[in-house]
């Protein structure tokens, strides 16, 4: 959904670019899209499971804890993007944190009374850096939705903590598709709730990792 509307944007804003540019009406192609404007991407709780008790794993690949012999139980799933700023320029140098459920919902925190089991070979909590073009991506695995209460579910999520030089964001990124998106009051609480959600693209072999692109705006 993120992913498809993004696109249907870009190809209209080139469109209406190019036209103005063979009538004569505009400088370069360069300098339309320099005027772009994106909206910071929107904030959400930090919630009750940010890991205390643990480093993040900075290694980019959060299906094997380090020390370990073991892969995480899940479908394996890289999650990538970039950071830009409102302008459109990468944010490079920011610190990127993730944390999450693991493959039957449970967090590797003390306060999770989730029943659900533990899995040694995934603490669910990752770090990076984005690089100079403002990329970062993680290899992890798809969370399941997970129960709050007897009568309430949360939508499958990842969170996500993203500290630039003068900006900190603490949002989440959910997936289209999940039946529990339109009663979460966390996400419908956001302005524009879609703007949180990914569409993951479809593996070549089923053996393959899905992908989901998450762009992140903040003020740099």
């Amino acid at each position: 959904m993120r992913n498809d509307k993004s696109r249907q944007g870009r190809r209209t804003i080139l469109k209406a670019s190019a036209a103005l540019l063979a009538a004569g009406l505009m400088p370069s192609m360069s300098a339309a899209l320099a005027q772009m404007a994106f909206n910071r991407t929107q904030d959400q709780i930090l919630g009750p499971f940010y890991p205390i008790m643990s480093k993040p794993n900075r290694s980019g690949d959060l299906t094997r804890v380090p020390g370990g012999s073991g892969r995480a139980k899940g479908q394996l799933l890289i999650v990538k993007g970039r950071v830009i700023d409102p302008s459109g320029k990468p944010v490079a140098g920011a610190d990127i944190e993730i944390w999450q459920a693991n493959a039957v919902g449970r967090y590797a925190h003390p306060d999770d009374t989730n029943p659900a089991p533990l899995d040694p070979n995934f603490e669910g909590f990752g770090a990076l850096t984005s690089d100079a073009d403002g990329h970062y991506e993680f290899l992890t695995i798809k969370p399941p939705p997970y129960p709050v209460s007897p009568d309430r579910t949360r939508p499958a999520h990842i969170h996500f903590d993203v500290r630039g030089r003068h900006d900190e964001l603490i949002t989440q990124m959910y997936f289209s598709g999940d039946r529990y998106l339109q009663k979460d009051p966390y996400l419908q609480s956001a302005p524009d709730p879609e703007s949180l959600i990914v569409t993951l693209d479809s593996p070549k072999k089923d053996a393959d990792p899905r992908v989901a692109v998450f762009d992140i705006v903040i003020r740099g």
